[in-house]
């Protein structure tokens, strides 16, 4: 199995950045795509960007193309989602996954953190 743990969310002004870290254990999760999700109060869970843990190919919602960029450490076990140009419709809790294919459905997805939480004041 794979087991998730994001870190990094917090209060953030609009126009500002964060860095969201998810570390990652298990048995085989680098043949594994990783994946960021987001999921704001009232809404559906919504992909975000995804990685290939090798190989290194990415997938970037629209909405946030161009300004969040998905990144791994193999060193450290660890995939990145850092944040520029936030806004306040990007708050929400923001969840790390791990599936067998790069896929934007959540559904698609096996492993899950516990979630951080990003809010974007105006």
């Amino acid at each position: 199995q794979v087991q998730l743990v994001e870190s990094g969310g917090g209060l953030v002004q609009a126009g500002g950045s964060l860095r969201l870290s998810c570390a990652a254990s298990g048995r085989t999760f680098s043949s594994y795509t990783m994946g960021w999700f987001r999921q704001a109060p009232g809404k559906e869970r919504e992909f975000v960007a995804a990685i290939r843990w090798s190989g290194g190919t990415t997938y970037d919602a629209d909405s946030v193309k161009g300004r969040f960029t998905i990144s791994r450490d193999y060193a450290k076990n660890t995939v990145y989602l850092q944040m520029n140009s936030l806004k306040p419709e990007d708050t929400a809790v923001y969840f790390c996954a791990a599936g067998r294919v790069l896929v934007v459905t959540p559904e698609r997805y096996e492993y899950w953190g516990q979630g951080t939480q990003v809010t974007v004041s105006s």
